[in-house]
């Protein structure tokens, strides 16, 4: 089986993580690929990813005798709930603002943008997280103005501090969808970002993470809002690229095996619009990323 992506899920109560087939239709559960195999997997995805390339072989292995064997059956993708690969996040989740030029023109209502010298970076609090299909609370005691942000997520796969850029790319995992749901008048009114970004629920993640060694050079971004496109981008329009943004945030911090750092959106934001088109209770919004997959959550 040619081994893609992973995925954290709820079956009949019990939260659990596998590899998605290659019909992409089920998920082979880690629990059952252990059964009868020399080498147990961990309990959740986190935990095996932190054993990097070593927890890659096993599984593979764990695949191949399965497979061989006809032991197992894939759980088909429509009797399980999908959660966010790594939900209740324990890592640092890492943003960065502003990395594509036309994202600035909008944001800053200007024809002649100022490009950042370094990355703006800033991260979102880890109760944000939630899966996929899963309802974004709008808040609208503390918010009029919520707006989505798709985006390219990177999930770091071993620990490291001052990290070369040559080297930067080892130190991917794999790559999954997010959310970067914001109130942008929380955005306004403060001088730094947290808290706008920070909502319950303000982080939707998922569906699935694909492994580096199965992803594209660069990768198409497209967010719908109500089957509407809204953002369409690439990440090859990148102002700083994956191996500069984590070597600039490894300096003096040690990144960890889980940390997500997600780049930055392109253009097409609600506020973007004249008048702004921000997202309202019963709107639905698909970020949908090339070789990876669709997230979907629509506004309580």
């Amino acid at each position: 089986m040619n081994m893609k992506k992973l995925l954290t899920f709820e079956d009949m109560g019990l939260v659990q993580w596998g590899v998605l087939n290659e019909e992409e239709t089920g998920v082979y559960s880690a629990i059952a690929l252990e059964e009868g195999f020399f080498t147990p997997l961990p309990e959740t995805l986190l935990e095996f990813i932190r054993q990097g390339n070593d927890g890659l072989l096993a599984l593979a292995d764990a695949l191949e005798q399965n497979e061989k064997e006809g032991a197992i059956e894939a759980k088909l993708l429509d009797t399980i709930r999908i959660l966010a690969p790594i939900p209740h996040v324990e890592r640092n989740i890492f943003c960065i603002g502003k990395n594509y030029t036309e994202h600035i023109v909008e944001f800053d209502k200007t024809t002649n943008p100022t490009i950042p010298k370094y990355p703006i970076i800033f991260t979102k609090a880890t109760s944000s997280v939630i899966g996929p299909e899963d309802l974004i609370n709008p808040h609208k005691n503390v918010t009029a103005e919520l707006d989505y942000e798709g985006e390219l997520a990177v999930i770091i796969g071993k620990s490291d501090c001052d990290i070369p850029i040559s080297e930067a790319m080892d130190y991917v995992y794999g790559f999954t969808i997010l959310n970067d749901v914001t109130a942008r008048d929380l955005q306004r009114n403060h001088s730094q970002w947290f808290h706008g970004k920070s909502l319950d629920t303000f982080c939707p993640m998922g569906p699935y993470i694909l492994l580096r060694d199965a992803a594209p050079d660069t990768f198409d971004v497209i967010t719908k809002v109500n089957n509407e496109v809204r953002q369409d981008g690439s990440t090859g329009e990148f102002i700083f690229t994956i191996s500069q943004l984590i070597t600039t945030i490894s300096q003096g911090t040690t990144l960890q095996a889980g940390d997500i750092i997600a780049t930055g959106t392109p253009s097409g934001v609600g506020a973007g619009f004249n008048p702004p088109r921000y997202l309202h209770s019963g709107d639905c919004v698909e970020i949908s990323i090339s070789g990876i997959g669709t997230l979907k959550n629509k506004i309580k």
